[in-house]
């Protein structure tokens, strides 16, 4: 068992992701989680952002959203979480995103998060991915990410 496998109790295999050379445009990942009143009190003390929007039923009520909303970033998290555990997974480096923020997220809601491979540049190893996080039919966020991703290694013959 290697010394990451040891610290963190994970099977090495989990610890690899997709290499360039098995990307395709087209790919998808996908993750889905239900928004709950911890998720928000957790993310607002992490974050620092305790803005009663998120926080305080009796202020929300009094915005246009007609009530609490969680944090557009907490959303906006679940297209990392894509993006290290599914596609293209452990090993890639996230380089740029860009977000629109559509409509909001409410307690109970849950959050599907779909990444999809638009394009890639080979001799860079970087993929173009849009990133989508809906609720139901409806759209929270979209935008675009760019990612570096690790090539094959080149297998020599004192490996074999």
């Amino acid at each position: 068992m290697d010394s990451i496998a040891r610290r963190t109790g994970l099977d090495p295999a989990d610890l690899t992701g997709f290499y360039f050379e098995d990307m395709f445009v087209g790919m998808k990942g996908v993750y889905a989680r239900t928004i709950t009143e911890t998720d928000i009190v957790m993310f607002a003390g992490i974050s620092g952002d305790t803005n009663p929007m998120h926080l305080n039923e009796e202020y929300a009520r009094a915005t246009p959203f007609g009530g609490r909303i969680a944090h557009g970033m907490l959303s906006a998290c679940f297209i990392t979480t894509v993006l290290g555990t599914r596609l293209p997974g452990p090993g890639c480096i996230y380089m740029s995103q860009n977000l629109r923020f559509r409509s909001p997220v409410r307690i109970g809601e849950t959050v599907t998060t779909t990444v999809t491979v638009t394009g890639l540049v080979p001799e860079k190893r970087r993929a173009m991915l849009s990133t989508i996080c809906t609720v139901g039919d409806r759209v929270v966020i979209d935008g675009e990410a760019m990612v570096m991703v690790p090539a094959r290694p080149a297998i020599s013959e004192t490996t074999v």
